[in-house]
């Protein structure tokens, strides 16, 4: 007999089991906050900010309150009521009351007005294609062959050896995710070189894929963006795809380094802006991690994990500016939010590379990485509603807001329905623990987290690029060539979700 009971003030689950009549055994497990049951204020009203400061309200908010003023001007020097006034314009057709110095006045007026907009209006960026590194099949490794291996190397105590057998068999990969080479060798080869082969063979591959799927020549690239958390070599990982594609010598490069998980949309967040603000480009982003050097051969628990999650990806996305790009290009960004949580401590603490306590490098994954992550999806979704929630939704949420937080009524928080917004979901595929808690929270449907799942099994934890083998097994599943047209993805509604590390 089991029973689970949840304690909503700390968030913790207890799980107990009777063995027999006599003995039972109880385990308290730290559960993923129920975030959608807190909302704070400031991030809905930052949300709102974003949906107002732009071009087109901007314009239009400055033609409604010049009308105002000339509407009030002409009552106050006419004495006529509103309705009187606005009854005599449309009854006598006022355009013929207007002189040519009027008609001209209002004629350069609007098209300053215009010329400002089209100056000022965000420039469109489309991302036209993408590619996702799949190894040879020389580096799959089944769960029971990585526990061998893990037996074998002879460094790890048998509590930490059914520490990793449990954790792998319940993580939710499967038996063909990739190892690097220098990992599989025996005995293991964790070095500068076998790490820089890694990081070649998975970039290189992703961008000779991207290339020959696009078309478009390494020369035409302006802008480069490689992001790789634990892997930052001299020179850098983008001078080494500059020196292998002989990239132009006037390209901005950028690499990006010690972002976790959620540097995969950092980037493309980073390139989006920078599109904007350098017309007819192109961008390229890759997003890897290397595992070779960040392999831990002890026996700290919270370092183990990543043994038993992480494998071996990458993936390399094609942003354009060009106008042509966007009859070609499979989507067009448009809203991106980012929530960054760092000067929190639990935030900051949750993923640290460190020593442990004989000096054997690794990265911890803390305890509180369930709270500080249901804390982070929290602030940035409700930051993210009001730009893509129906007005229905968004009135509702309001509506519940302003009674359990100034009314201070006793009333359920309304949990928007995210799926009214989006059709498809690309939650980072960090674990399956963490799939069930935002899948609970978020109220999604197996069919919304297959994406996840499927790639959480076949590849494991490929860190920042996990998100677009995501994006390709929905393209795959949903018959992309029938169903996207002029950049959409069913009416362009796709949603990628990246948690953990803090920092975002």
């Amino acid at each position: 007999m089991n029973n689970s009971i949840e304690m909503n003030e700390e968030r913790l689950l207890a799980e107990v089991a009777f063995k027999d009549s006599s003995s039972m055994v109880i385990k308290i497990k730290r559960a993923l906050p129920d975030f959608l049951q807190s909302v704070k204020l400031k991030y809905v009203k930052l949300g709102y900010g974003y949906s107002f400061i732009n071009p087109p309200f901007t314009l239009l908010l400055f033609l409604f309150l010049s009308l105002s003023i000339a509407t009030a001007t002409h009552q106050l020097i006419t004495g006529l009521p509103l309705i009187t006034l606005f009854s005599d314009i449309w009854m006598n057709q006022t355009l013929h009351l207007m002189d040519t110095a009027t008609l001209v006045f209002g004629s350069t007026l609007l098209m300053f007005l215009l010329a400002i907009y089209w100056s000022k209006r965000p420039t469109p960026v489309y991302l036209v294609d993408f590619a996702c590194y799949k190894p040879e099949d020389e580096r799959k490794l089944s769960i029971d062959s990585f526990m061998k291996m893990t037996e074998e190397n002879g460094v790890f105590e048998q509590d930490s050896i059914n520490f990793q057998k449990r954790i792998s068999y319940r993580s939710g990969l499967g038996d063909e995710t990739y190892f690097a080479r220098g990992i599989t060798s025996t005995p293991p080869n964790l070095s500068m070189k076998e790490a820089r082969l890694e990081a070649e063979a998975v970039m290189f591959g992703a961008l000779d894929s991207l290339f020959s799927k696009t078309g478009v020549e390494p020369k035409d690239i302006g802008i480069l963006i490689v992001n790789c958390s634990l892997f930052n070599p001299t020179p850098s990982l983008s001078s080494m795809l500059v020196n292998h594609y002989k990239l132009r010598t006037d390209i901005k490069s950028f690499n990006l380094g010690g972002m976790g998980c959620s540097a995969g949309l950092i980037s493309i967040d980073l390139a989006k802006h920078l599109l904007q603000a350098n017309p007819n480009t192109y961008a390229i982003v890759v997003s890897t991690e290397n595992i070779t050097l960040n392999w831990y051969f002890g026996n700290d628990r919270s370092m183990l994990l990543c043994n038993c999650i992480f494998r071996m990806g990458g993936a390399a996305i094609l942003l354009s500016n060009k106008g042509r790009d966007r009859r070609r290009s499979k989507y067009e960004l448009v809203h991106s939010v980012r929530t960054h949580k760092g000067a929190d401590d639990n935030s900051y603490n949750c993923v640290y590379q460190r020593e442990d306590d004989k000096g054997i490098v690794g990265v911890s994954l803390a305890r509180e990485l369930m709270a500080v992550a249901g804390d982070a999806l929290k602030t940035n979704i409700t930051t993210l509603g009001p730009l893509v929630l129906p007005f229905s939704e968004q009135l509702m949420f309001l509506v519940t807001l302003v009674k359990r937080k100034v009314l201070r009524a006793k009333v359920r928080p309304y949990i928007p329905n995210f799926k009214l917004a989006f059709e498809h979901f690309c939650i980072h595929a960090g674990g399956r623990a963490v799939l069930d808690a935002i899948q609970k929270n978020l109220q999604l449907t197996e069919w919304h987290m297959e994406p996840s799942r499927m790639t959480l099994h076949r590849f494991g934890n490929t860190s920042s690029s996990s998100l677009w083998y995501e994006l390709a097994y929905t393209e795959a599943k949903v018959g992309f060539p029938e169903v996207i047209g002029c950049g959409r993805l069913h009416s362009g509604r796709v949603s990628s979700v990246t948690v953990l590390s803090g920092k975002r």
